[in-house]
């Protein structure tokens, strides 16, 4: 054979070594594929439902499949997410909707953040959320806020609780941004449960928070308890001017949670497992699998995870806007869960993504070559930012 044949054959053979290689990763499922030896999942703070339903299943997880399973809360929305996306010292983050759309649009402290895309992996849950003050207050509707004098909560910790909080629920009440500076103030809180206990600690007069948090059972049980602000599911107008600064999440009755909050007119947000794009197919895929299969098993271990049921995931997925991972996508196919229409949404779902990030990142170059500090604060950047993603259409739920 001549030396140019034998180049030729050898770069043949490794070519096909690495077309093996590379499809046997991709298609490692069940007893073929290896779990990582450690799993952590990032969930918000110790006060939270995430927090608790995911230390419910994961001694379960690691039962069967003998991966060490550690649960990491971390209070701070943004710190998770660099812990996930940029340090990779999370496999899985806990997170809101709302807050992925932060993460992906730039949006408050994650304009400078480094841009990541994710995906994922299977539905958390579907916290139920609404306005609570104490049950001796004097505001009896949430149209009472309009009166003025009233202190507003505000979860610095988190820019969609910021959100919320700060111009989601005065848009709901039809105030400007000059009425709403006249008749509320709003109270910084660093964490979720110092921003729901300001309540009954006489801090504010009104929080947004969940009902299935431990939080608020303690709440309930202070002197003069709490009551909830019901949140009219017809008033159309309201509730548009709530989803332009929360367009992910659903108006609802609640269910779940305290006592005081069940039948009461509020509104949900999906917390999901997420993980960064370039997480293995196989990894994605048998985590789903274990998900599914292993939800009789851990399904009692707390309220919240009754809602990773295939059907609620299923239900979810008709409304969803972010992507889903190939893996649990391949999943969902093989037990007829997953449609051809949902491919078509799933895939623009990762072109938005890819045009979000790749606008923001060409921001985040052009501020270093000009040199121009990429911070939220900084007046320059934010207009840099501006010009990169004008005109890009912000997710919102499929309703």
């Amino acid at each position: 054979m001549s030396i140019k044949l034998l180049k030729n054959a050898l770069r043949t053979g490794l070519y096909v070594a690495v077309v093996l290689a590379i499809g046997g990763g991709g298609v490692a499922h069940g007893a073929d594929y290896k779990m990582p030896r450690m799993l952590v999942i990032g969930t918000a703070g110790t006060s939270s439902g995430s927090f608790a339903s995911t230390n419910g299943w994961a001694p379960t997880f690691q039962k069967d499949m003998g991966s060490m399973t550690r649960i990491v809360p971390e209070d701070s929305d943004p710190q998770r997410y660099l812990r996930l996306t940029d340090r990779r010292d999370l496999t899985i983050s806990s997170v809101s909707t709302a807050d992925m759309r932060f993460q992906i649009e730039g949006i408050g402290a994650y304009a400078s953040s480094k841009p990541v895309a994710q995906r994922i992996i299977w539905h958390h849950n579907d916290t139920p959320w609404g306005f609570v003050t104490r049950g001796d207050s004097e505001l009896q509707t949430i149209e009472d806020l309009k009166k003025g004098g009233v202190r507003v909560a505000r979860g610095e910790f988190s820019p969609p609780m910021t959100a919320a909080a700060a111009k989601a629920l005065p848009a709901y009440l039809g105030m400007t941004d000059d009425e709403a500076a006249e008749k509320l103030s709003f109270v910084p809180a660093s964490s979720y449960a110092e921003n729901c206990r300001s309540v009954v600690e006489g801090k504010s007069d009104v929080a947004y928070c969940a009902s299935t948090s431990a939080v608020l059972a303690e709440m309930e049980g202070a002197p003069g308890g709490i009551r909830w602000l019901s949140m009219d599911a017809d008033n159309a107008e309201g509730w548009e001017g709530f989803l332009t600064y929360r367009p992910m999440v659903v108006p609802s009755e609640i269910t779940l949670g305290v006592s005081t909050a069940r039948g009461v007119a509020g509104l949900t947000s999906n917390f999901v497992y997420a993980v960064p794009a370039d997480a293995e197919e196989a990894f994605a895929y048998n985590m789903a699998k274990w998900f599914h299969e292993s939800f009789d098993k851990y399904k009692g271990s707390h309220p919240l995870a009754a809602r990773m049921d295939i059907e609620v995931f299923r239900n979810y997925l008709d409304r969803a806007p972010l992507p889903i991972h190939e893996g649990t996508i391949r999943y969902l196919k093989e037990v007829g869960v997953w449609t051809e229409a949902d491919d078509v949404w799933n895939q623009q779902a990762v072109e938005k993504m890819d045009r979000w990030l790749g606008a923001r990142q060409a921001a985040l170059d052009e501020a270093r070559e000009n040199r121009i500090s990429a911070s939220h604060n900084n007046e320059d950047f934010m207009k840099i930012l501006s010009k990169h993603t004008e005109g890009l259409e912000g997710f919102r739920s499929r309703l």
